[in-house]
């Protein structure tokens, strides 16, 4: 952790301090200065700092979102939700309705989740689309595109008539711009994703998207995009890159130390609902020919030669490791490298392999809120191991460091959905799902507050002011459904001592 420096002075009064760590209670102040915590206690004297009265609200550490896709989930909103599809002549019935209403505008869909669907999506289906427009379709899970003949061209991809899937669709994405024109990821529309990111007390993102580089982010900050904390992600086809510039985790990008070099990030293995999550044992249906645990997407040398470079340079490493072979593979490639940061997703692992995390200090990046999509699925394909999935009790009782987020837009970048997800482990009327993996709402807000502990001197002026307490809760359920609804007690949020939002 890096403590910045940036806004000038001011002085919270009648706080209450939410108990992340440790309870302080009572109403106290806060003072703030250069970006800083400085003061807590009573009767501070103003000084001349600006004060703010907080009535008796609640402060909290502001919130990260420690796996973002930012530049998808800024287009999110501009997409077709194809989430309700249930086949593919539901998604071709609903592709033909927007190019009813708009037939001159490319269609970009987001959501369809084909696993359990009684077909294959299809190239073909789409084909028979009378339209001239490009039809771009993005699995809710972000591995493959599903896409008609005139985006193929476009995108300069082989015709075929199956999806678009895992590493060639994470490059062909970055080329969607060619598609859309205006691809709708201008400075101005990443400050509104962000400035909905502050309204939830989001302070921080780390920005995993495919596509962009350093210089991106640099122009894109200086343009304007500048509200929140970022730790831009790199990817190998920029690791050369990033080294030449001397960049190493931590450094701001653009001088101003809210805007930093964040991880490299490798994606090792598929995702589950492709059937490309590489498990020690096979699917039960639907598995890939040929590939019947799923596969990885490096050979074990080339995993660790992108872990080592990184560690020479200075840049923590973020595997994306889904299946329970990934993760083993990962953290043997952290091992014998040394090098430092986490793995992402951590869907499927065992308790040895746990422990290995812990002993190794491999950090675990992940995504609560997928648990609820994933639950059904997980019966289907992975039957007898859905309790070594999403082991978030297993991992913070060994001494796991456990970061949250949302892998925003496979899940809606909404930090409460994913400590409510984390508590109470379904997100409809049934039981939860292995609750033996539950773990507090404590834990998981201390687990979205990028380290920071109840607000204390030293702290960065990142901070939340809530109307209730989130950690005052009756049984999980009920404080789960409450908690799902959280950002509606938002009142204010500050990023480096200066307001990112103020409630109307």
């Amino acid at each position: 952790m890096s403590v910045t420096s940036y806004g000038g002075p001011m002085l919270l009064r009648n706080a209450r301090l939410v108990a992340v760590t440790e309870a302080v209670p009572g109403l106290v102040d806060v003072r703030l200065d250069d970006g800083r915590v400085v003061e807590v206690g009573t009767g501070l004297g103003a000084d001349g700092s600006e004060t703010y009265d907080a009535g008796g609200r609640w402060l909290t550490p502001g919130l990260w979102d420690q796996h973002v896709h930012l530049g998808q989930w800024t287009l999110a909103s501009a997409r077709l939700d194809l989430a309700p599809a249930r086949s593919s002549a539901d998604a071709v019935a609903a592709v033909r309705e927007r190019l009813a209403e708009w037939p001159d505008l490319p269609v970009i869909g987001w959501g369809h989740r084909p696993t359990a669907w009684p077909d294959n999506p299809t190239v073909s289906d789409l084909d028979a689309i009378d339209t001239d427009q490009p039809i771009v379709l993005i699995a809710g899970d972000g591995h493959h595109g599903w896409l008609n003949t005139v985006a193929l061209h476009m995108l300069a991809l082989p015709t075929r008539d199956s999806v678009v899937s895992e590493a060639e669709w994470f490059m062909a994405y970055g080329r969607l711009s060619t598609v859309l024109g205006t691809d709708g990821t201008g400075p101005d529309a990443y400050r509104r994703s962000m400035e909905a990111a502050a309204a939830q007390g989001v302070v921080g993102l780390v920005d995993l998207e495919f596509s962009g580089g350093v210089a991106d982010w640099a122009q894109r900050w200086t343009d304007g995009a500048d509200l929140l904390r970022i730790r831009h992600a790199c990817y190998a086809d920029g690791l050369d890159d990033v080294l030449a510039r001397g960049l190493r985790s931590g450094d701001p990008l653009d001088g101003d130390p809210r805007l930093t070099m964040g991880p490299l990030k490798i994606i090792s293995d598929g995702s589950l609902n492709t059937r490309t999550a590489w498990c020690c044992e096979p699917y039960a249906e639907k598995a890939v020919a040929g590939a019947e645990e799923g596969q990885p997407n490096q050979t074990p040398e080339e995993l660790r030669a992108l872990l080592g470079r990184a560690a020479a340079g200075g840049l923590d490493v973020a595997v994306h490791a889904i299946g329970d072979r990934a993760v083993a593979e990962a953290l043997a490639a952290f091992e014998d490298t040394g090098a430092r940061g986490g793995i992402e997703h951590v869907q499927l692992t065992t308790r040895d392999d746990v422990r290995r995390m812990a002993r190794l200090g491999v950090r675990a990046s992940v995504q609560p809120a997928h648990l609820l999509d994933d639950r059904d699925v997980t019966e289907r394909l992975w039957p007898g191991r859905a309790e070594r999935c999403f082991p978030l009790r297993w991992m913070l009782d060994d001494g796991v460091d456990v970061v949250l987020g949302s892998d925003a837009p496979v899940s809606p970048l909404d930090p409460w959905l994913a400590i409510a997800s984390a508590v109470h482990r379904s997100g409809d009327d049934r039981e939860p799902w292995h609750p033996e993996q539950s773990i507090t709402a404590r834990e998981a807000l201390a687990a979205s507050t990028d380290g920071w502990g109840t607000v204390a001197v030293g702290h960065p002026g990142d901070l939340v002011l809530l109307d209730a307490d989130p950690l005052d809760g009756a049984s999980d359920r009920e404080h789960a459904l409450r908690l799902r609804s959280f950002a509606d007690q938002v009142v204010a949020t500050w990023v480096a001592g200066e307001a990112a939002y103020t409630r109307p």
